[in-house]
């Protein structure tokens, strides 16, 4: 099943989402509406708000609320985006020219420092105390989470548990955060709530699982990314961790180098290595394994055919090639 028939029993909410966030992009600086329409409009998943969505569909809320969150989320995660080209230094996005490579690196961190403060506007709007405790939560703890992968760069000892970590803290927790904020606003019981945030968090984890894979296995024209990024850049995903844990010494030796220094010169002996060890089984197993995970999560909710996308949606989530 493709994104777009997951989507189309939210595709009116999904079109309100869109015009709220093009009216809420609107700034008088010139520059701050191009780099937030150039990076908006650059063809992502909308994943996060299709959470907020289909969560509140799910507990059958009728409010337009969940449009203004859903285009909250979608900031945030805008925001994050800006940041992290930045910092990972990179060039390709979705198969466009990052913004920072497009605008430079002080226009995005200033704008996606405008996205940020424009989502909490809106969260004020909202008025209830609890989406801000959840937002404002999660806001803090991605950012703790782009710290821990910073900090991870470069070092080849860091281990599946620390690996983990940081996909929870910098992918997940939005993922998290936007569940969680549609079953708050379809007036959930706390064990509703925390079902959906359980169910975000799972789902969020097999997805960056799977970018992990695709980062050694898809091809650019369908991942919109140069293959190898993450070796260049020195971040130690897991199936550069099962390596060094379960291949061969040489083949561990020659990962642990390319970690260690970065670049793209080792990326034709790290991707046979991680082909021949069975990584990549490794990485999907997990990932599937996190998609169960969100599945079980939500087996108490009511049926419906919101619930029974959530569901489709944690198979999409292992299953795509983009």
């Amino acid at each position: 099943m493709t994104l777009e028939q997951l989507y189309a029993l939210i595709e009116p909410d999904m079109d309100a989402v869109d015009a709220v966030i093009r009216d809420r992009l609107h700034s008088d600086v010139v520059l701050v509406n191009q780099v937030a329409e150039y990076i908006i409009n650059s063809g992502g998943k909308r994943m996060r708000p299709a959470l907020v969505l289909l969560a509140a569909g799910a507990l059958g809320y009728e409010g337009a609320q969940h449009h203004e969150m859903a285009a909250v989320v979608e900031f945030i995660h805008t925001a994050t985006l800006l940041h992290d080209d930045v910092v990972d230094e990179s060039a390709l996005r979705r198969g466009r020219d990052t913004a920072n490579a497009m605008f430079g690196n002080a226009a995005s961190v200033l704008v996606g420092d405008f996205l940020y403060s424009r989502a909490f506007q809106m969260m004020v709007a909202v008025d209830n105390m609890r989406v801000m405790q959840v937002l404002s939560d999660a806001t803090n703890i991605i950012a703790e989470g782009e710290v821990l992968q910073l900090m991870n760069c470069h070092d080849a000892d860091v281990d599946e548990a620390r690996y983990m970590q940081v996909i929870h803290y910098k992918t997940a927790k939005l993922f998290e955060a936007a569940a969680q904020l549609g079953a708050i606003l379809g007036r959930s019981t706390l064990a509703e709530e925390r079902a959906l945030a359980a169910y975000g968090m799972h789902l969020g984890t097999a997805f960056q699982l799977i970018d992990d894979v695709l980062d050694y296995s898809g091809q650019e024209a369908d991942t919109g990314k140069h293959i190898g990024d993450d070796l260049a850049e020195g971040k130690p995903t897991l199936p550069l961790i099962y390596v060094m844990q379960h291949g061969s010494p040489e083949q561990a030796a020659c990962v642990r180098k390319a970690i260690e220094d970065g670049g793209r010169e080792d990326f034709p002996a790290v991707l046979q290595a991680i082909r021949q060890s069975g990584a990549l089984d490794h990485a999907r197993a997990r990932a599937k394994q996190e998609a169960e995970l969100a599945k079980e999560a939500i087996f108490s909710l009511g049926a419906s055919n919101y619930k029974k996308a959530l569901l489709q949606l944690s198979l999409f989530a292992v299953e795509r090639n983009h």
